[in-house]
C-alpha cells in the first residue's frame, strides 16, 4: 500500500507523543507499528521531507554503493546506515551480500529483463538517427507508394480466388445434384 506523505507525517507525529494511529484494513497491527517506527527514525535521522514521494527512485553509484557496504562490514549495523541515508534496509543488505559473494561486481547494475534473441531487435536510440536526405526521403515515398499498389493487388488476387472458388463449388454442387437426379431415374426402371 502507498501512504500519503501527510498520512505518514500524521503517523509519526501521533508515535512521538506516545499514540498509535488507527490500523488500516488488510494490514497486520505489528506490521503497520514497525512501519511507522521505520519512519520516525528516518525523520529523526533526515528530516520530515523524506517522506514524500519523489515519483522516481535515487540512482545509486556503484562507489556510493561501497561506501555504504564497506561501513556496514565495518560494523555497524545495516537498520542504521540505511536509516542515516533515507534507504530501505532489505535493499542495503542486499547490496551487503551481493558484494560478499561477488565484490565489486555485486554492486554494479546489470541489464534487467530477457536478453534480445537477435542483436538486431535491440532497441535504438532515437537521438542516435540521423535525419534524412532529400533522396532518401523521396526513396521511402516511392517505396510506401509502392507498398499499397501490392497491397491493392493482393486484394484483387484475393477476391479472384474467392470468385474461382464460389465458382467451382457451385459447379461441384450442380454436378451433384445432377449425378442424385440420374441415379434416381435408374432406380425407378
Amino acid at each position: 500500500m502507498r501512504y500519503s506523505y501527510e498520512y505518514k507525517k500524521k503517523c509519526t507525529e501521533l508515535y512521538r507523543e506516545g499514540k498509535w494511529p488507527e490500523t488500516p484494513c488488510g494490514i497486520q497491527e505489528e506490521h503497520f507499528h514497525g512501519l511507522i517506527r521505520k519512519w520516525a527514525r528516518t525523520v529523526e535521522a533526515n528530516g520530515p521531507e523524506v517522506l514524500q514521494h519523489t515519483g522516481k527512485y535515487r540512482h545509486w553509484s556503484p562507489e556510493e554503493k561501497l561506501e555504504l557496504v564497506s561501513e556496514v562490514l565495518a560494523g555497524a549495523s545495516i537498520l542504521s546506515v540505511a536509516t542515516r541515508v533515507g534507504l530501505d534496509d532489505a535493499m542495503l543488505g542486499r547490496w551487503v551480500r551481493n558484494y560478499k559473494i561477488l565484490g565489486y561486481n555485486g554492486l554494479v547494475n546489470r541489464k534487467k529483463g530477457r536478453p534480445a534473441k537477435e542483436p538486431t531487435m535491440k532497441k535504438k536510440n532515437v537521438a542516435d538517427t540521423k535525419p534524412l536526405t532529400e533522396s532518401e526521403r523521396e526513396e521511402l515515398i516511392r517505396l510506401r507508394a509502392e507498398i499499397e499498389y501490392i497491397k491493392a493487388e493482393n486484394e484483387v488476387i484475393k477476391k479472384e480466388i474467392a470468385l474461382r472458388e464460389e465458382e467451382e463449388a457451385a459447379r461441384l454442387k450442380a454436378k451433384k445434384q445432377r449425378s442424385s437426379k440420374n441415379s434416381g431415374k435408374k432406380d425407378s426402371n
